[in-house]
């Protein structure tokens, strides 16, 4: 069994894997963090909702689109210009979005466990509204070069870029904006927030979500873990462009390549299950809401309450 054919695979179903967990995980921190008051007011679990809604994004424009493509070879891209373009932005402006998120969240659990009472009275659910505005509007408008210069070039008939200042920046995104700096932003912060918690006062006189931080602190390690390599694989792409390689060689590149972006996508699909993992309130909080929906799909006799549970935003969670 050939190399491209088990990536071939692995993409099919490692992908498809990927995209069904993905999105019925981000459904999941959809419904918890807009639903409950506790999570909808606090900036770091708004900031986990926007990126979730973008993960959902993300997993279903981007890798479905890959796992047609490279899986059964049906790539709209070399047919069709306004998916060559749109495609691109959706991949450049949706994970650039989802990445900044993750930062927010990681500095916002910085300040809320901060000794520094004016550091703390930096995270505020109304600054997170109106940061999130600008991130968004920032990422579309850097996303714009990509719908103008990307098309389908006539020589190869694939999608690709047309202009050669923007060919110089790909690299510069990919291993700049795309890796090293979400990664180094989250990584000191989230040792910052680890320090705050054992040499800082007790985070319950602080105000802040014992639950939430080490909610976040886990997801430090998620894109360490799933990024970090994909940045890795770009600055050897970037450094080995000038040399001649033979085809074993590209062979063995492009399945490592494939594998490494697969496992990239993993970091926006894999979310809610480190919140399982790291929260029991946010365990708590799921099987509360899956029992409540199933209880009102039941035929139930007139005279008994469906979903007798107190409403969660009344409840106290330790």
């Amino acid at each position: 069994m050939s190399l491209a054919h088990i990536g071939q695979q692995l993409t099919i179903y490692g992908g498809m894997f990927i995209v069904i967990g993905g999105v019925i995980g981000n459904g999941m921190n959809i419904l918890v963090f807009s639903s409950v008051r506790t999570y909808r007011t606090a900036p770091c679990t708004f900031y986990f909702l926007i990126a979730s809604i973008f993960n959902i994004a993300v997993t279903t424009i981007n890798l479905i689109s890959r796992i047609v493509s490279a899986g059964f070879g049906v790539d709209l891209t070399r047919s069709s210009v306004s998916w060559c373009k749109i495609r691109q932005f959706c991949l450049v402006t949706q994970s650039l979005i989802t990445l900044s998120c993750s930062c927010l969240a990681t500095i916002d659990q910085f300040f809320i466990t901060s000794q520094s009472a004016s550091i703390r009275r930096l995270s505020s659910i109304k600054w997170a509204h109106r940061i999130v505005l600008i991130v968004i509007l920032v990422w579309c408008l850097h996303g714009i070069p990509y719908l103008l210069f990307y098309n389908i070039l006539p020589i190869i008939k694939a999608c690709g870029n047309t202009n050669g200042d923007l060919a110089v920046y790909n690299p510069i995104y990919l291993l700049g904006l795309l890796c090293i700096t979400p990664v180094s932003v989250m990584v000191v912060f989230g040792y910052l927030t680890y320090r705050n918690i054992h040499l800082r006062r007790a985070l319950a006189e602080q105000q802040a979500d014992r639950q939430v931080t080490r909610m976040t602190l886990i997801q430090v390690i998620l894109v360490v873990i799933c990024i970090v390599p994909y940045g890795i694989n770009i600055a050897y792409n970037v450094a080995t462009s000038g040399i001649s390689k033979d085809a074993n060689r590209l062979l063995i590149e492009n399945f490592v390549q494939s594998t490494i972006t697969l496992t990239s996508y993993i970091y926006f699909g894999g979310s809610c299950y480190v919140f399982l993992i790291s929260s029991s309130r946010f365990r708590r909080v799921i099987k509360d809401r899956i029992l409540c929906w199933r209880r009102s799909n039941q035929v139930i006799p007139i005279q008994q309450p469906i979903c007798k549970t107190a409403p969660l935003e009344n409840r106290t969670y330790n």
